[in-house]
C-alpha cells in the first residue's frame, strides 16, 4: 500500500469513532478515487497532494458528469483528509486554500400537509408499519435514528426516546400520543426470532434498514394517492414544517431535530414562508395581481 493509502486508511480510523457509518463509506469512496487519481499522476505521497493535482482531480469529476453537489462533497471530504494531514506533519501548507466549492442552490425539501400526513400514516397495513411511520413524524426523526432504536430507549410513560443522531451524538426526542399509542400496540405482539432489542425488526429477525423503510413510504404515499417523490425524509421535513407553522421558536425546532447548526434548520422557514405566500395569495382581496399589471410584467 501507497503511503497516501496509508494515510487514508489512518484517517478513516480516526474518524470512525465520531462519525456516521454513512459518512465513514462516502469518504472512503470519495478519498479512494483521490488516491487512484493521485496514483495515476505518479503520486503516492500526501506530500505529493498539491494545489494542480486537486484542481485536476476536479476538474476529472466534472468531466465524468458529476453534479455540483457531488463535487463539493468529494472536495469536502479532500478538506477534510488535508486538514488530518497537517495535523500529523503529513503536509506542510493547505493546497485546498483557493480551490471553491461548487456553487449550487439549495432546493427546498419536499413536505406534506398535516392532512397528507394522516392519509400516508393511514395507508400502512401493519401495526409495525404504523409505528414506523408514526415514530419518525412524532420525534421528527432521521430514518437512521428511528431503525436504530432499541426497545430499552422507549420511556412510553414519559412519550420519549433517547435517540442516536449524527456523529453517535444522543439526544431525547418527544413522540408524542399518537406514536406512543401505535409504538404499544406493535410492541404487544411477540418479536419474531432473532435479535430482541430493536423496535423495528425485519421478517428474518434482523433490524429492519432504510431500502425497506423507503419501499414502505413509496408504497404508502402511492396508496394515499401523494406526491410520488414522498421519501421517508418527507416525514423529518414535515415534521419541522408544521412545527414552526404552528409558532415553534427555530432554535427549539433546530434542538428538536438534532441539527449542529441553526443554518441547517433555517431552510424550513422558507418553506413556511412559501406556504404563507401561497395563503396569502389564495385570501387577500389586493394579493392577486391585474391582467394589465400582468402584462406589463412581461414587457
Amino acid at each position: 500500500m501507497s503511503a497516501l493509502g496509508k494515510a487514508i486508511r489512518g484517517y478513516l480510523d480516526a474518524l470512525e469513532p465520531t462519525a456516521s457509518p454513512h459518512t465513514l463509506r462516502a469518504y472512503a469512496q470519495n478519498l479512494e478515487a483521490l488516491r487512484r487519481f493521485a496514483a495515476a499522476a505518479g503520486v503516492e505521497s500526501p506530500r505529493g497532494l498539491a494545489r494542480g493535482l486537486l484542481r485536476a482531480f476536479l476538474a476529472e469529476l466534472h468531466g465524468r458528469g458529476l453534479k455540483r453537489p457531488s463535487i463539493a462533497r468529494y472536495l469536502a471530504a479532500v478538506r477534510a483528509f488535508v486538514r488530518h494531514l497537517i495535523r500529523r506533519d503529513l503536509l506542510r501548507q493547505d493546497p485546498t486554500v483557493a480551490l471553491r466549492t461548487p456553487r449550487h442552490r439549495r432546493p427546498l425539501p419536499i413536505q406534506l400537509g398535516e392532512g397528507q400526513v394522516s392519509e400516508l400514516i393511514a395507508a400502512a397495513k401493519t401495526p409495525r408499519e404504523r409505528a414506523l411511520l408514526e415514530t419518525i413524524y412524532g420525534g421528527g426523526l432521521r430514518v437512521s435514528e428511528a431503525l436504530g432504536l432499541d426497545r430499552d430507549d422507549l420511556d412510553l410513560q414519559r412519550g420519549i426516546a433517547r435517540v442516536r443522531g449524527k456523529g453517535r451524538k444522543e439526544r431525547l426526542a418527544p413522540l408524542g400520543g399518537a406514536a406512543v399509542r401505535a409504538l404499544r400496540e406493535h410492541l404487544a405482539s411477540p418479536p419474531p426470532r432473532g435479535d430482541p432489542r430493536p423496535v423495528f425488526l425485519g421478517r428474518r429477525g434482523a433490524r429492519l434498514g432504510p431500502r425497506a423503510v423507503h419501499r414502505l413510504i413509496v408504497a404508502c404515499a402511492a396508496r394515499a394517492g401523494l406526491d410520488g417523490r414522498t421519501k421517508p425524509h418527507t416525514l423529518r421535513h414535515s415534521f419541522a414544517t408544521h412545527m414552526l407553522d404552528r409558532g415553534a421558536d427555530l432554535r427549539e425546532v433546530q434542538e428538536l431535530l438534532g441539527h449542529k447548526s441553526i443554518a441547517t434548520t433555517q431552510i424550513y422557514t422558507h418553506v413556511s414562508m412559501e406556504r404563507l405566500k401561497r395563503v396569502y395569495e389564495r385570501a387577500h382581496p389586493r394579493a392577486r395581481r391585474t391582467a394589465l399589471e400582468e402584462g406589463c410584467a412581461g414587457r
